[in-house]
């Protein structure tokens, strides 16, 4: 450990070599450490010492006796701010954290050096004054000191000292704030004078050691910049991006350190348009920023008139309560989506991420009147056709259409996910159902399909004609007439799908959602599904009210459907394998297919699927020539489910744990109503995260861990999922990545998200 002597030293001297010990370098933390490293690079830099508050209270000891030992160093010290026959300067000191804080206390500048030996110690004279109340200020941001660890990282605590420097002073950074560039660059717009050649220097020196952005401050005098001091700067996240691929290539930085600085958070922003900065706008109100991005446009309120827009080739904004099925052509066409309910894992918030829309969800001041084309927020009434901005990540929404910055990225992300890509062993993978969708997530490096909701091919109003005809039949013949169209519309859905993904996983989930969202509810949609089904309206009202649920989303949905449904199961079955056959049979490559049944709870459930998925394929084995293989496997979203995976794991491949579901039945929290009360839990701290946003790992991560460590108990070479909405958060995915698992799949923007948390997670590990 250094003496009290040894932790006061010159840094920077005004003449001579600042030769610092091991010990001496570790306390140097943020301004001290910029000054350091710039004058060590050979730049101008203003003579600056270092003093710890530990020397400096030894030094107030030492007042109360006779012995001057400590002084003495202390003063030669404070002379190596003196040039060669040059009187004493003024002084100025300077805080140095780590990190800064608004409690910091600002420079004190223009003070008289001590003249006397005892006033330099004198913390009534003004250098002990000024080093006293720096030392102070860090008292507003520090814990309380309660062990020797603590109380040890206090004492090495630091301020500078510094000789004023002479000439002119300005700011630059040493980055552009907006691109990366490295600098000297403007600060917060201004424009910069002609410098000194040897700045780009200085900004060259300070990122190296710094490697960050950074504001310097420097005198200009006699055509040469002194540095001064510096502080870290806000920068964009393409500028974050860019600066640490550009430090890469300098060999400032390994590519594993590149990987390791950038935040993962931060991608989606370069991924799509935001909101040009305004401090002074005001949003009409704020819900639940549920898909990143920027999005404005014209309000409508239904779906083909979001269509109609689009056709016209403008900008909408679909504006609904809630959404559901027979919304998807709707939401594909606007631009954005806006809801009065739901929360992170609503239809809304899914159907948004996976096809890229900006969405505000659980929008309590909203108020939504679709009969009248109107919706109110707040105190301001807005109509079809007038125009709106919602931001999609932080919630916020505005009246008008406001400008956008759109996203403009270079290889900088290419090289980076690279290098995340060299780094991790779990596969990413991503969850979506049509061909778009596919090409994009394998554009941003998705390396296979972990969920396609094979309910969501459906959504349009031919295939869901055929399908309620399937679901309301009370005889064999209609039963079977609506099968084969099915078989023949989800068959080509398939091959598609099968064929852009090249060979990659493909993992199919079998029907889930309840089927009421599949029947008719209006009266119009009630009275023209009868009129294509051939039944009489009263007759479809009684057949509706038979299948009416109470609590639909624990009701009749996921595995129930197929088993008391045989023929859903069928027709699913029987499409996938003739999709298969077709995309095998034009590419020449096997599809790599993987099928799971959704909400299991038992292995008596599984078991029965199982057995019927098979004797399915060998009937069609038998009437084809060319057999198609598979992978069979369960979603674990049920506590029971993920209890018993010990029974289940034997009858399967694979497990795929949907995170939405498994959250919302462990908590017993609708995902789509969570959002009224969230909020007040997370203020009075029940709750520190959203647990849809982010996974409860002391509860629904518990679970996971249970149910893969039985089920690989029982199957060691079970292969492992996880599939839920959670997999493209980084805090999750951190989670995820010390459990052991094959892959993760997430919406196709958050693709590029995961590759790289999981590398840093792994890197970690």
């Amino acid at each position: 450990m250094a003496t009290a002597a040894q932790q006061m030293f010159a840094i920077a001297p005004a003449f001579g070599e600042a030769s610092l010990t091991g010990e001496q370098r570790h306390l140097l933390v943020g301004k001290a450490r910029w000054v350091s490293a710039v004058n060590e690079a050979g730049q101008p830099v203003v003579p600056t010492i270092c003093l710890t508050r530990a020397a400096w209270n030894a030094l107030q000891e030492e007042r109360k006796t006779d012995d001057a030992r400590l002084r003495t160093a202390w003063i030669a010290t404070l002379f190596k701010l003196v040039g060669r026959d040059e009187p004493m300067p003024l002084l100025a000191v300077r805080t140095s954290a780590p990190h800064h804080s608004p409690g910091l206390m600002r420079a004190r500048t223009g003070i008289v050096s001590p003249t006397r030996p005892e006033d330099s110690v004198d913390p009534a004279r003004p250098l002990g004054r000024a080093i006293n109340e720096a030392f102070a200020s860090y008292a507003s941001d520090e814990p309380v000191w309660t062990n020797v660890r603590e109380q040890v990282r206090r004492e090495q605590q630091i301020i500078i000292v510094q000789a004023m420097a002479e000439g002119s002073f300005l700011d630059f950074s040493s980055r552009d704030l907006q691109t990366g560039a490295i600098g000297p660059a403007p600060v917060a717009g201004a424009r910069l004078p002609a410098l000194p050649a040897n700045v780009s220097e200085i900004a060259l020196a300070i990122d190296r050691v710094a490697g960050a952005h950074m504001t310097c401050l420097v005198a200009v005098n006699n055509g040469k910049a002194t540095l001064v001091s510096a502080r870290p700067s806000a920068a964009s996240a393409a500028a974050d991006l860019e600066a640490a691929v550009d430090r890469v290539e300098r060999g400032f930085w390994s590519p594993r350190e590149a990987v390791m600085r950038v935040e993962a958070e931060r991608l989606p922003q370069l991924l799509h348009p935001r909101l040009v900065a305004d401090g002074d706008r005001q949003p009409l109100a704020t819900g639940i920023g549920v898909s990143p991005g920027a999005a404005s446009g014209m309000i409508v309120f239904t779906a083909d008139d979001a269509s109609r827009v689009k056709a016209r080739g403008k900008h909408c904004i679909l504006v609904a309560v809630e959404t559901g099925p027979a919304d998807i052509d709707g939401m594909k066409a606007a631009t954005g989506i806006l809801t009065a309910r739901g929360g992170q894992n609503s239809h809304a918030a899914i159907i948004a991420r996976v096809s890229g829309k900006a969405c505000v969800a659980g929008v309590r001041a909203m108020q939504v009147d679709p009969v009248e084309m109107t919706c109110r927020i707040g105190d301001t009434e807005l109509r079809a056709g007038q125009q709106i901005t919602i931001d999609g990540t932080d919630g916020t929404i505005f009246a008008g259409a406001l400008p956008l910055s759109q996203p403009h990225i270079g290889g900088a992300i290419g090289n980076l996910l690279n290098w995340s890509d060299g780094s991790r062993t779990i596969a990413v993978r991503t969850n979506v159902e049509s061909v778009d969708s596919a090409k994009t997530a394998l554009s941003f490096g998705a390396e296979g399909i972990g969920l396609a909701r094979s309910e969501h091919m459906f959504f349009t109003p031919e295939r869901m004609v055929a399908l309620r005809r399937l679901i309301l039949s009370e005889n064999e013949n209609d039963r079977a007439a609506a099968l084969k169209g099915l078989v023949d519309y989800q068959s080509g859905d398939y091959a598609a799908l099968f064929k852009i993904m090249q060979g990659k996983p493909v993992n199919v989930r079998l029907f889930d959602p309840p089927l009421h969202e599949f029947l008719p509810r209006s009266d119009e949609d009630i009275e023209e599904t009868a009129s294509s089904l051939g039944l009489q309206v009263r007759a479809l009202r009684q057949r509706l009210e038979r299948l009416a649920e109470v609590n639909p989303m624990l009701g009749h949905r996921g595995c129930r459907l197929a088993i008391t449904y045989p023929e859903v199961l069928e027709m699913q079955v029987h499409a996938l394998l003739a999709g298969a056959r077709a995309a095998a049979g034009d590419t020449g490559e096997p599809v790599d297919l993987e099928i799971m049944v959704p909400f299991v709870t038992s292995s008596r459930e599984v078991n029965w699927l199982r057995n019927e998925v098979a004797a399915i394929t060998k009937r069609d084995k038998l009437a084809m020539s060319q057999p198609v293989d598979y992978r069979f496997g369960t979603m674990i979203e049920l506590p029971r489910a993920a209890l018993r995976a010990g029974d289940i794991a034997p009858m399967v491949d694979f497990f795929s744990f949907g995170t939405n579901d498994l959250t919302q039945t462990t908590y017993g929290i609708s995902r789509d109503d969570a959002p009224a009360f969230l909020a007040s839990y997370k203020r009075k701290g029940l709750y520190d995260e959203d647990p849809f946003t982010t996974i409860d790992q002391r509860g629904v991560g518990e679970l996971i861990k249970i149910a893969i460590e039985r089920g690989r108990t029982a199957n060691p070479n079970l292969k492992i999922g996880i599939c839920g909405e959670h997999a493209g958060d980084p805090a999750s995915i951190r989670f995820f990545a010390g459990l052991g698992v094959d892959y993760i799949s997430c919406s196709p923007y958050r693709v590029p998200v995961a590759r790289l948390a999981l590398a840093q997670a792994q890197q970690q590990n």
